[in-house]
């Protein structure tokens, strides 16, 4: 089947950043670890707009008093587990007002959430700074006073799909944990693993491609970029873009500065252009969104593919990275993670180009109780180098994921899954 990564000889940071995320396309591989504990109960629902009743997709969905996290699906749509009766759910997103729901008497009942628009006053006494650069630099300096100063251990649910076109030809899905050493001592110790993991393929044939584009499960590790400063949020690497300060806006029920990065230099690899988001009180990071630049095609290009077959053109379309950050008992975590990879690829002889869309997303599910952080030993260690076919395996059980907290799959996903199955 196909074979996704990126380019491991680019100069630029964001490129070799990349370059240790792979996905491959193979049914094979076995359990690393035993399951987790039993989460009895489940809570199912909706989120959408209270104005115009639209779904609401990356809504940050929690238990209150514990740990247990997720977050909806693109339509709207959640499930959260907990080993305990819940009373309330909690629900956030970037622009709406956060709100705590009651959970049904009959816990059978879904729910049915409305969000609300955030508005705001600013404080008339309180003076902006006109340089973002300045707000960066000393949001930089408070990172290791806004992160966790111990060792931690979290359980993380993570999914890649590839779509040829509107059909899915790929699914993969697992539970792994994270550790993550202080932010104090930097990511060298920093690993995940994979816990229980299955993956689906298309059997035809005209679905192999050979192309290499991005995924993996050390994505939680090496794209923390705030973790991981010297890729993005470094003096000499902000130098390479044009800062500016954008309207302020709502997340957690706290107001964020929100700056937006634009290549300012011309370089031989490919710049990215983004948004970066701020707590206004702490200056911790709580969002991160960045785009590959592809007005040039080539450098693009050099930036997302490493190899295909001989005859094949291929043509970049979009590679994306959001990074959503959640702060909890006064201390900033990665919370969600997604990157978006869309590619049209063709044979020289056909007159069609074949679009190709592969997404791969991370969501911490829960966070151990501080001072209970083991670190994950090197031979359990999912590496750089492995993809999650080298772990995962064909598994046709509809309560293969009792046991864990994910993110709920689509409508269409679901489909995928039963017709691959078959």
């Amino acid at each position: 089947m196909s074979i996704f990564s990126l380019n491991c000889k680019k100069s630029g940071v964001m490129n070799r950043l990349f370059k240790i995320l792979i996905l491959f396309f193979f049914l094979l591989g076995i359990d690393a670890f035993a399951q987790g504990d039993s989460l009895r109960y489940a809570v199912r629902g909706t989120v959408r707009d209270s104005e115009t009743g639209r779904p609401l997709s990356d809504v940050g969905v929690s238990i209150p008093g514990t740990r247990y996290a997720t977050v909806t699906n693109q339509e709207g749509a959640f499930v959260i587990k907990s080993d305990t009766r819940p009373a309330t759910v909690a629900f956030s997103l970037l622009g709406y007002r956060s709100m705590t729901g009651p959970v049904p008497e009959d816990m059978k009942t879904p729910m049915h959430v409305r969000l609300t628009k955030g508005s705001y006053m600013l404080e008339a006494a309180r003076v902006y700074s006109g340089d973002p650069m300045s707000l960066l630099l000393k949001a930089i300096d408070l990172i290791p006073e806004n992160c966790p100063s111990e060792p931690e251990l979290f359980d993380c649910f993570y999914r890649e799909t590839v779509q040829k076109r509107q059909r899915f030809i790929y699914i993969s899905e697992a539970v792994t944990k994270m550790y993550k050493n202080s932010f104090r001592k930097g990511g060298w110790r920093d690993k995940a693993a994979i816990v229980k993991s299955r993956i689906l393929t298309s059997p035809r044939s005209s679905d192999t491609l050979g192309v290499k584009v991005v995924g993996g499960p050390v994505m939680a590790v090496e794209l923390d970029l705030v973790k991981n400063r010297q890729f993005i949020l470094s003096p000499a690497e902000l130098t390479q873009y044009r800062l500016e300060l954008l309207p302020p806006e709502f997340l957690d029920e706290r107001m964020q500065f929100v700056i937006r990065l634009t290549p300012a230099v011309e370089r031989p690899y490919a710049l990215h252009f983004g948004k970066i988001y701020l707590d206004q009180e702490t200056l911790s990071f709580t969002r991160i969104e960045l785009n590959l630049d592809i007005s040039n095609p080539v450098k693009a290009t050099e930036a997302m593919l490493v190899r295909k077959p001989v005859g094949i053109r291929f043509k970049p379309k979009e590679m994306s990275l959001l990074l959503h950050y959640r702060t909890e008992e006064g201390k900033t975590r990665l919370a969600y993670q997604r990157t978006v990879f869309r590619f049209n690829c063709d044979w020289r002889r056909k007159l069609f180009a074949t679009e190709f869309t592969a997404v791969a997303e991370m969501v911490v599910t829960n966070r151990h109780q501080t001072g209970s952080a083991e670190p994950i030993l090197r031979n359990e260690a999912f590496k750089s180098s492995e993809s999650l076919a080298d772990k995962a395996y064909f598994y046709d059980d509809s309560d293969f994921w009792k046991d864990y907290n994910i993110i709920e799959p689509t409508e269409s996903l679901e489909h995928a899954i039963s017709r691959l199955k078959k």
